[in-house]
């Protein structure tokens, strides 16, 4: 069988009328070019609709052809075969098996291998690389968000004191300290992967009560021993990750969607984790649990302002619920 090709020599765009013909696993070049090629050596492009199909020799130059039709027949007879992935991207049954493969491999691993994947990295991520990632987010949170406390040294003594004489619930837990910031958004308190607990004088003074103010630590300290904040950043980052991969370099919103998605049910869980620990602490310093339901109280009242402690955590009430029953 013989086709009408143009050929190019990959150096300029100068166009030769060629003919291709094959014998014994080569392909013969006649016309204003003659050459020869194996077979084998030839980069087949996949079909793009109406557009010349395209065969690449190995030093560069290449083929057009016109005639889809032909060269089809063409490739047909010389026992050439589309790699799998394109045959399947070129029929709706594969593309149909496709996405069904990537939906059962992707759903198990974003609900449970990620958050199991991100919790054993966490745990054995170096300390200097923990410290680093507190060190840079509580200088940037310092520089826009919060200021020097108010609050004065004895009392943020007394409360430190106390909460470092309390037994903890469980063993492992990593060194930590406590800080007080005054804070531009209002009641607040987060725990660091560098070890800080920052609690608001905003939070100490809406509280009013040391009970509450020792719930909220351990409920901190919780997020701090399951490393709950690092889980997060790893996490996010897998996810944004897998969506830049699969979709391309598409609008940051449209990449922040999986990402958000996931982190507001991971933080739920993180949350729901560390409530667990604050009650099992506080239980086991026979301290009452009056304390972190004035707190859950307090804050839920807040819980209109989206700047609050409150933010993407679970709903007051059902916390308050939870902790009862523990009681």
């Amino acid at each position: 069988m013989i086709i009408r090709a143009n050929y190019y020599d990959g150096q300029t765009s100068r166009r030769h009328s060629v003919e291709l013909m094959h014998h014994q696993g080569v392909i013969a070049i006649t016309g204003d070019i003659r050459r020869s090629c194996r077979i084998a050596d030839l980069q087949v492009a996949e079909r793009m609709h109406s557009a010349a199909r395209k065969l690449t020799l190995p030093d560069g130059a290449f083929l057009e052809v016109a005639d889809s039709t032909a060269f089809d027949a063409f490739l047909k007879e010389i026992g050439y075969r589309d790699p799998i992935a394109i045959r399947m991207h070129q029929s709706w049954r594969g593309v149909l098996i496709a996405c069904v493969l990537l939906f059962a491999v992707l759903v198990p691993g974003y609900l449970y291998g990620l958050p199991a994947a991100s919790a054993f990295v966490a745990k054995r991520m170096p300390e200097r690389v923990q410290h680093a990632i507190g060190r840079e987010t509580l200088s940037f949170l310092d520089q826009r968000m919060l200021a020097p406390s108010e609050i004065a040294s004895e009392r943020q003594r007394a409360i430190i004191d106390r909460f470092k004489s309390l037994s903890l619930p469980k063993h492992g837990m990593p060194s930590y300290e406590i800080l007080f910031r005054k804070s531009r958004v209002g009641p607040n308190a987060f725990a660091l992967p560098s070890g800080q607990i920052i609690m608001t004088d905003e939070m100490v003074t809406m509280l009013g009560d040391d009970d509450a103010v020792m719930g909220v630590l351990a409920h901190e300290l919780g997020h701090l021993h399951e490393r709950h904040l690092l889980r997060r950043i790893i996490q996010g980052s897998v996810v944004g990750l897998v969506t830049m991969v699969l979709f391309g370099d598409v609008s940051s919103v449209v990449v922040a969607i999986p990402t958000t998605m996931l982190d507001l049910k991971y933080s739920r869980d993180a949350e729901r984790e560390a409530d667990d620990y604050a009650v099992a602490m506080m239980k086991a310093n026979g301290i009452s649990l009056s304390g972190l339901v004035l707190t859950f109280e307090k804050l839920g009242k807040k819980s209109l302002n989206l700047n609050t402690y409150l933010s993407s955590h679970p709903p007051a009430t059902e916390r308050i619920e939870r902790i009862r029953k523990a009681e």
